[in-house]
């Protein structure tokens, strides 16, 4: 086994399971939220591409800390706070990190698991979905509450989601800003594949990655690739302006409305303009 440490929150362990064949990545910040920073999520890209020519790995198990999968964006990010004073062509370039992670992760030849412990929100959600599969703790929730800060749901992950869960659950899980997805809904509505134990997430996502790496890893890849191909088809139609979504929706005064409330734990008073 190989076990490298890409920077002092994201680690890779390869040739773990049947003939060496799972690799996991284990994303943790020690902060007990993993909030995904600019550099966070560039360091997530990197690592994804770093298994296109690994003939060696068949899956991937990512992994957060014993609390988190993630918490999503790091709103306290002083390169993401940078963001209010560009102008929209640095905006719009800067916006590319998160749905490049999501791509990097979802394009992956081989087959990729998440295990949720804890919680994941927002942008990690956004990541969970990019998956293949995704494994989480009973008592751990999934939350989308990008509409609740005056911002949309971006990074291509409303066309997974609608993929997984379909039209009316998509719209709750997004719509409903507020609204915590149990373990159990999660499963019920098809955007997990398995509930574990407490703590035990990811010792069911390695069971499920050692049946994955048992079969013909060929096959494999070239079946993940067809079903992606025909599932994800018109997904760059559908959601290829979220990105110029998000910039715009920032900029509103409900956006501002929203970080503010939140900050200052209090409700909202959005005015639609």
């Amino acid at each position: 086994m190989a076990l490298s440490q890409l920077s002092q929150f994201l680690s890779v362990e390869k040739g773990v399971g049947p003939e060496g064949r799972i690799a996991v990545v284990r994303f943790d910040r020690g902060d007990g939220l993993n909030a995904l920073s600019p550099e966070a999520m560039r360091q997530l890209t990197a690592v994804a591409r770093s298994f296109e020519d690994d003939a060696e790995t068949s899956v991937v198990v990512l992994t957060g800390s014993a609390k988190a999968f993630t918490a999503g964006f790091d709103l306290k990010d002083a390169e993401g706070r940078a963001r209010k004073e560009m102008d929209v062509g640095s905006l719009r370039r800067a916006l590319k990190v998160g749905p490049r992670m999501t791509r990097a992760w979802q394009e992956m030849e081989q087959i990729t698991i998440g295990a949720i412990e804890g919680f994941a929100i927002g942008g990690g959600v956004a990541l969970a979905v990019a998956l293949d599969f995704r494994v989480m703790a009973a008592n751990a929730h999934l939350r989308v509450p990008e509409i609740g800060l005056g911002m949309n749901m971006s990074w291509q992950s409303v066309p997974r989601m609608l993929h997984l869960i379909g039209p009316a659950r998509t719209k709750q899980a997004v719509i409903l800003a507020d609204q915590r997805i149990s373990a159990q809904e999660a499963y019920e509505w098809g955007l997990v594949e398995e509930v574990a134990e407490p703590g035990k997430a990811f010792d069911a996502a390695m069971a499920l990655a050692e049946k994955v790496a048992r079969q013909p890893p060929i096959s494999v890849a070239m079946t993940k690739l067809t079903v992606n191909r025909l599932a994800h088809a018109l997904d760059d139609l559908a959601s290829h302006m979220d990105g110029d979504q998000y910039a715009l929706a920032t900029m509103s005064e409900d956006h501002t409305e929203g970080v503010a409330a939140f900050r200052e734990r209090r409700k909202p008073k959005f005015r639609g303009r």
